[in-house]
C-alpha cells in the first residue's frame, strides 16, 4: 500500500563542477516511476455507480434488498430518475472529496493511488465513501496538513450547494409514528440550522421529505464529518498533526477513550466497526519527512476552524 521513505535525499548534479566530480548514476536513478493501477480505481469505480444508482432506485433500504425481476423493472421504469440524481450527487460529493486529496498529493510529489470508490449494496446509503492510498511519509508537516485539509473543503464546496437545494426545493414531511421495522434519518447541525435559515416558515423541528439530493447531502455529510475525527490518518488526523506534531498523539487517545465512555454509557455501539478498524490502523500519527516545519498563521486558522467540521456534519446516531 505505501513504500518505505528514503533514507537520505538523492543527490543533486550541478553541471557546472567538473565532469569527473559528479556524483554515479545509481539504480534508483535509472528505474522508470512507478505507473498508478488504473483498472482497479475505474472498476471499483463502474461498481459504486452501480451500487448507489440501485440504492436511490430502492429508496435506500436499510439491508440487502433483491427485488425480482418484475419488481427490478417496475422500479426502474418508475425511478430511475432518482436513482440517477442520487448516484451523480453521492459521486459528485465524493470525486470531489479524493481528488482534493490527490491533487495536492501530485502538487507535493507525495506517491498517491486515484481514488478508489468502495461500493456496498447491502448498505443503505450504497456506499462507504472513497479513499487514496498514499505515502505520507514523503510529505512534510505542511504538506500534510495541505493533503488532509483539502479533501473536506473540496467535497463542502459540492455538498453544501446540493444540501441548500434540496432544502429549498423539499417539502415538509408529515409527523408519523414509526412502525417495528421502519427506519428514520437523524440530521446533522447542518441540517437544522439551514432549515431554520432558508426555510423560516416552517416551525422549528420541522423535516423534510427524504430526496434522492437531500440523502445524497446526507451521506456526503457523514463522511465528511467521520474523516474529520482526530485520530490516525483519517483527514481530522492529519490537520491534528499539522496543528500539534506529536502532541497530536495525545488529543487522538484522548478522542478514542472518549468515543468508548460514550459508547458505554449510552450502551450504543453504531459506531463499534469503525472503533475496531482504528484500533487496528493504529491510533497514533507517524511522523512526516520533516516534523519541524511550522504551518504558519493562515495555515494554523483554517486548521482550528476545520475540527468544527464533525460538529456540524457528523451524526452520532444516524439512524
Amino acid at each position: 500500500m505505501s513504500e518505505p521513505s528514503r533514507a537520505a535525499e538523492e543527490p543533486r548534479i550541478d553541471f557546472y563542477v567538473p565532469l569527473e566530480e559528479r556524483p554515479m548514476l545509481t539504480d534508483d536513478d535509472l528505474r522508470s516511476p512507478q505507473r498508478r493501477s488504473l483498472a482497479r480505481p475505474l472498476l471499483l469505480f463502474v461498481a459504486t455507480c452501480a451500487s448507489t444508482f440501485f440504492a436511490g432506485l430502492c429508496e435506500w433500504p436499510q439491508g440487502v434488498y433483491l427485488p425480482t425481476q418484475a419488481q427490478a423493472l417496475a422500479l426502474l421504469a418508475g425511478r430511475w430518475q432518482e436513482g440517477l440524481i442520487y448516484m451523480i450527487a453521492v459521486i459528485g460529493i465524493l470525486l470531489t472529496h479524493e481528488m482534493g486529496h490527490f491533487l495536492q498529493a501530485v502538487r507535493y510529489h507525495v506517491p498517491a493511488s486515484l481514488p478508489i470508490f468502495i461500493p456496498l449494496p447491502g448498505l443503505m446509503t450504497g456506499t462507504m465513501g472513497a479513499v487514496i492510498l498514499m505515502d505520507g511519509r514523503e510529505a512534510d508537516r505542511r504538506q500534510l496538513f495541505d493533503i488532509g485539509i483539502s479533501g473536506p473543503l473540496a467535497g463542502l464546496v459540492v455538498a453544501v450547494p446540493i444540501i441548500v437545494w434540496a432544502v429549498l426545493s423539499g417539502a415538509p414531511a408529515p409527523p408519523r409514528v414509526l412502525l417495528p421495522g421502519e427506519w428514520h434519518v437523524n440530521d446533522p447541525l447542518i441540517f437544522t440550522l439551514l432549515i431554520r435559515w432558508l426555510r423560516p416558515e416552517l416551525p422549528i423541528g420541522t423535516e423534510l421529505v427524504i430526496s434522492p439530493l437531500l440523502m445524497a447531502g446526507w451521506v456526503g455529510m457523514l463522511i465528511t464529518g467521520l474523516n474529520m475525527m482526530p485520530i490516525s490518518q483519517l483527514d481530522g488526523g492529519h490537520v491534528i498533526y499539522g496543528l500539534f506534531g506529536k502532541r497530536a498523539h495525545w488529543v487522538a487517545r484522548g478522542f478514542v477513550c472518549a468515543v468508548i465512555a460514550a459508547m458505554l454509557y449510552f450502551d450504543s455501539y453504531n459506531w463499534i466497526v469503525m472503533l475496531i478498524l482504528v484500533l487496528l490502523m493504529g491510533i497514533d500519527h507517524p511522523a512526516t519527512r520533516h516534523d519541524s516545519v511550522k504551518l504558519g498563521p493562515m495555515r494554523t486558522v483554517i486548521g482550528w476552524l476545520s475540527l468544527l467540521i464533525p460538529v456540524f456534519c457528523f451524526t452520532p446516531v444516524p439512524l
